[in-house]
This record gives C-alpha cells, sequence and structure tokens, in this order.
C-alpha cells in the first residue's frame, strides 16, 4: 500500500502547477459570474432542494464552469461536488438562465442547455486516491443576502488536501480597511504556504495566523451550530469580543490572515449525529494549515477526507491559530 502511496505522490508532484492554476482560473471565472448573478438576480433564479436549503443559478453556472475546466485539463480526475443536474433538467426555464450565463465565460463554441447538464454532472465523481471536491457556492444564504459567500475548490490525495482555492467575492481585503475593496482569493499550496490575491487574480500577500487576535468566528445560521457552546469555550479562553459571525468557508479565510484566532463549529443540539460533508472544509483547512494554524475535529482528529461525501468519523471543526488549539480542546472537554 505504501509503495502505491508513494507512486501515487510522485505522478501528481509532476503536474502541480498545471492543476494550481487551472484551479485559480476556473475559481476566478465562476466568482465573476456569481457576481453578475447576484447583481441581476430574479426572484425564480434561485429554488429548494428536497432538503429544503436553496440553490441558484449560480450555484449551477459556478459548477459547470469549473467541472468544465478540470475535466477538460484532467479527464481522469474525479470530481466531488454538492449539486447535480437533475432540478435543471426538470425546469426549463432555469436550465436557460443557467446555460445564458455560463455562456459569457465559455470561450470555445457556445454551450448547449445539454453542455452546460453533463459538465454540472462531472461533479458527481467518487471520493477515491485523488480527487477534487467542489462546492459552487458555499454560504447560498449568504449569497442570496449579499453577505458572505465562497467558491470552495480543492484537490485531495490519499485523504490529504494538497491543494485549495477558496474566492470570496464580497470578503475586503481586510476586514477593518476603510477603504473597503472586496473580492478576496486564497490560494494554499501544500507546504508552499497560503497567498491572498484580488478576485481580479493580482497577488496581495501571503497570509498568516496571528498569536495576537483574540477573536473568535462562527456561522450566521443558528442550524449550523452550537452557538451556546460556542460562547462557553469563548468565555472560559478568556476571549471577550464580539464573534465575527459570518457564511461559508470565509470564516477559514479570516483565520488564515490573522483576524480571527479561533473559527468553532460544533454539531446544533438538535441535529447531535449531524456529520459535516468534505467540500465545505477541504479547501479551508489548507488555507488555515498553510497559513500556520492548526484544524481538527471537535475531539482533536484530524478530518477525514476519505469516508465519503460526509466525514462521517468526525464531529464539530476546531480551527484556529495553532496556539490555541489544545486550550480549546481542552475547554471543550472541560465542558462538555
Amino acid at each position: 500500500m505504501s509503495n502505491q502511496k508513494s507512486s501515487l505522490l510522485m505522478a501528481e508532484s509532476r503536474k502541480p502547477r498545471a492543476k494550481v492554476q487551472t484551479a485559480i482560473d476556473a475559481v476566478l471565472k465562476a466568482m465573476r459570474l456569481c457576481e453578475e448573478v447576484q447583481a441581476e438576480m430574479v426572484p425564480t433564479d434561485a429554488i429548494q432542494k428536497t432538503d429544503r436549503s436553496p440553490v441558484t443559478v449560480a450555484d449551477f453556472g459556478s459548477q459547470a464552469l469549473i467541472c468544465k475546466a478540470i475535466g477538460d485539463a484532467f479527464p481522469d480526475d474525479p470530481i466531488v461536488a454538492e449539486e447535480s443536474a437533475q432540478a435543471l433538467r426538470e425546469n426549463a426555464s432555469l436550465l436557460a438562465r443557467v446555460t445564458g450565463y455560463v455562456n459569457r465565460f465559455c470561450e470555445d463554441a457556445s454551450a448547449s442547455t445539454e453542455n452546460v447538464c453533463e459538465w454540472i454532472d462531472r461533479g458527481s465523481g467518487e471520493v477515491g486516491p485523488s480527487f477534487w471536491t467542489l462546492d459552487p457556492i458555499d454560504g447560498t444564504k449568504g449569497f442570496l443576502r449579499r453577505d458572505q459567500y465562497a467558491v470552495a475548490l480543492a484537490y485531495i490525495v490519499n485523504g490529504t488536501v494538497q491543494l485549495g482555492v477558496l474566492g470570496c467575492p464580497n470578503l475586503p481585503h481586510r476586514l477593518n480597511d476603510g477603504d473597503v475593496q472586496r473580492g478576496s482569493l486564497f490560494v494554499a499550496t501544500r507546504g508552499e504556504g497560503t497567498r491572498l490575491y484580488t478576485k481580479t487574480g493580482d497577488f496581495i500577500e501571503h497570509v498568516h495566523v496571528s498569536e495576537a487576535v483574540h477573536r473568535f468566528a462562527e456561522s450566521v445560521e443558528s442550524t449550523h451550530g452550537d452557538s451556546d457552546a460556542h460562547g462557553n469555550i469563548a468565555n472560559a479562553l478568556g476571549i471577550t469580543e464580539s464573534p465575527v459571525r459570518m457564511d461559508s468557508q470565509a470564516k477559514y479565510g479570516i483565520v488564515s490572515r490573522g483576524e480571527a484566532s479561533l473559527y468553532i463549529r460544533l454539531p446544533n443540539p438538535a441535529f447531535p449525529d449531524y456529520r459535516e460533508c468534505i467540500w465545505d472544509h477541504a479547501a479551508g483547512l489548507i488555507v488555515v494549515e498553510e497559513a500556520g494554524g492548526t484544524v481538527t475535529d471537535a475531539n482533536g482528529t484530524p478530518l477525514n477526507f476519505l469516508t465519503g461525501k460526509r466525514m462521517h468519523e468526525n464531529r464539530g471543526i476546531v480551527a484556529t491559530n495553532g496556539k490555541l488549539h489544545q486550550h480549546v480542546l481542552k475547554a471543550l472537554s472541560d465542558l462538555y
């Protein structure tokens, strides 16, 4: 087994730059599509999935563009993504809207509605020795509120995230920047750190976690975590500043660049058996780790991306600046 792993990693090492650039270009394009949809959105551009969560023209368009780019460049690479084209095939007007937006960003021949469905369904791959995982819009409710959301893409080899590209179209370059320039792109490659770019792809800086900032981040949606438990942990750590509440993996981004020292996501007590989806955390994990931070579950166990679309062996998420990590885990064990 170790020989198989070694040969896989050696094979991947021959093409990392192509994967990084393909991923960056695809996410930047998807970010632009999302911004155009958000600017022009009509009520019929959003529907509910069977689990009652929203999905929009932008979710489908983003997934189509990214899966097309990866599938064209690396046709043998599986992609495990959140959406499928089934709902679109049953909604001709929505499919036409998605196809129209995708065609704004197609550089080759115009895409048909069937092309778009085919590209979206390239995301129906399975977890394996190496694969991509994609959330075309992480934080769709934030997107609908015109608040924070993210386009999250990661590449995983033997269960270890090797590349993460996290596009946050509405996230300022710095949270407290008076001259608010929005649109942040985080790119992390294993062993090479985390870099921050503008939404047009211009390099800003290498980012690092901070040991000086004493602030925590959590989700806006109360159903996405246990806010009472999060507050208790913050109190135990002596964190008195109000939390940063935002949707999506943008929270990983602000931890990576030192604007929060901790991101906690414990299961909502109403859903104690809930397990996180891999596409909701893979890109964020490497963005924080390569900036010097630490990410585990609430028990201190590394996140396992090989158990399927959900991390069945992990409970909750703890992402920190590294220095705080063991203190958080101890507080968790003492309080719960």
